[in-house]
């Protein structure tokens, strides 16, 4: 039992130092990181404009892609804070995948990003009702739509369309908003599911630019809110935000 458990430990240490020297984070690395403070915020608001809490989601992602641990602020003064009243810079539209949890990949903490999830990232009655109140009520400077490598809603769409699958339940009715941009994105070159992603996000983006209610055109016209739209590679981590304005 001695030879056994000296073995075990000396294969952990030995994982763990190359894990270490491979470039990867271990424990006693992620204690020492930095914490990352609150985004800043005043009278309840954040204080960001559009452009700076874009580049505070791209330096965010930019220390994900290298590996760098964040600690976000999870003090008690800090819940105490928040149980006042939130002051989030970004709502976050994306989808419900487990493998794309926004708060990790841009490395923020409790209540900075108001997050509205669904299969395919999508936007309903439900999902637009809680952009305009992120817009309206919170006074968000940026709105963000991502879509990601590989989605399944996507494939589910495609397949729909190539060929005529049905699903059970309320599947099909949920990915059936996602089918008019695969179809848009049928004749273009490249990666089949990668351009019915990218289309789908240009078509909820524009969406929200151009045909949502003045609660949300309004704060766009004047300057004070920026609608983009965005891709996750799943096998890097990298987000591109390749529609911007």
């Amino acid at each position: 039992m001695t030879n056994q458990i000296s073995r075990r430990g000396l294969i952990a240490s030995s994982g763990a130092a190359g894990f270490a020297l491979a470039g990867g984070t271990t424990a006693a690395s992620a204690q020492t990181a930095a914490a990352v403070p609150p985004a800043p915020t005043t009278d309840g608001r954040t204080t960001l404009d559009a452009d700076g809490a874009l580049a505070l989601l791209k330096e965010g992602n930019k220390a994900f892609l290298e590996g760098r641990v964040v600690n976000p602020d999870i003090s008690a003064e800090r819940k105490l804070q928040l149980a006042k009243g939130q002051a989030p810079f970004c709502a976050y539209v994306t989808c419900s995948d487990s493998r794309v949890p926004p708060e990790l990949l841009f490395g923020r903490g409790l209540g900075e990003l108001f997050i509205i999830r669904n299969a395919g990232n999508t936007v309903d009655t439900v999902a637009m009702g809680s952009i305009e109140y992120a817009v309206a009520e919170l006074a968000v400077p940026l709105v963000v739509v991502m879509g990601h490598e590989s989605c399944g809603a996507v494939k589910a769409a495609m397949s729909v369309v190539e060929a005529n699958t049905r699903f059970p339940g309320s599947i099909g009715a949920m990915v059936e908003p996602i089918i008019p941009a695969v179809l848009e994105a049928r004749e273009t070159d490249g990666d089949k599911t990668e351009n019915a992603v990218k289309q789908n996000v240009r078509r909820v983006v524009r969406s929200l630019r151009e045909d949502s209610d003045p609660i949300l055109l309004e704060p766009q016209n004047a300057g004070r809110v920026k609608v983009v739209g965005a891709y996750y590679h799943l096998d890097t981590g990298f987000v591109d935000f390749f529609d911007t304005v």
